[in-house]
């Protein structure tokens, strides 16, 4: 999952990128409205978590471009102000969530999820293909009843091939959604961290190559 916070508190986006970025997200900053734009406009993003009260241009109109654009990326709207009033006005905008500070970072995690559930209804909580099951609420995996251990990057990768149900997904559309955009677009970091996914699953082989195309799950 790919995820933008904006957010001009230095410290609570950190915070939250930190904690993001546990949960195995591909987490990218934007510390005003300007920049959150700019960022959207190149970036495929899954969910924004977007600040209202934003410097430059106001998080007020950053949901309402990302809205009129047609986006598929789902927002999360932060505030300090706790009135109906301004939840309803925030919603209103194009808001899909909205809220209030202070809150706990596992709320806002399950929200993020729940939000990036959304686009695709039909997909299962827990994701299973080629003997794997995974489960992106306790982070689990397990292949044949073994449960597997994998590091951040490696949960990430295997989601979204889970989630392509067998379709070939390209090194770019892996180095998009679970790497941030400091990724350098000619790292072998895919390659490496597919092969010691590989691995780690065992036999019989669950990822294969495409060659010149990417890599899908076996049947």
């Amino acid at each position: 999952m790919r995820v933008l916070i904006a957010e001009d508190e230095s410290l609570l986006a950190r915070t939250l990128m930190a904690g993001l970025r546990r949960e195995a997200m591909a987490v990218d900053l934007a510390p005003d409205g300007a920049a959150a734009l700019e960022r959207l406009a190149v970036t495929a993003y899954d969910v924004l978590i977007l600040d209202r009260d934003l410097p430059i241009v106001h998080g007020d109109e950053v949901c309402r471009r990302l809205v009129e654009s047609g986006s598929a990326c789902r927002i999360l709207m932060l505030t300090a102000a706790r009135t109906l009033d301004d939840t309803v006005s925030g919603l209103g905008l194009g808001a899909d969530d909205y809220l209030t500070k202070p809150f706990r970072l596992p709320e806002l995690v399950a929200r993020v999820r729940a939000l990036h559930r959304r686009p695709a209804q039909t997909r299962p909580p827990v994701l299973t293909g080629a003997g794997i099951r995974l489960d992106p609420h306790t982070q689990r995996v397990s292949r044949d009843g073994r449960d597997i251990r994998l590091t951040r990057k490696e949960f990430a990768v295997l989601e979204i091939l889970l989630i392509a149900q067998g379709g070939v997904v390209s090194a770019e559309h892996l180095l998009e959604k679970a790497w941030d955009e400091h990724a350098d677009p000619f790292t072998n970091a895919v390659r490496i961290t597919v092969h010691s996914l590989r691995r780690k699953l065992g036999d019989p082989p669950a990822i294969h190559t495409e060659i010149g195309s990417g890599y899908r799950l076996a049947p």
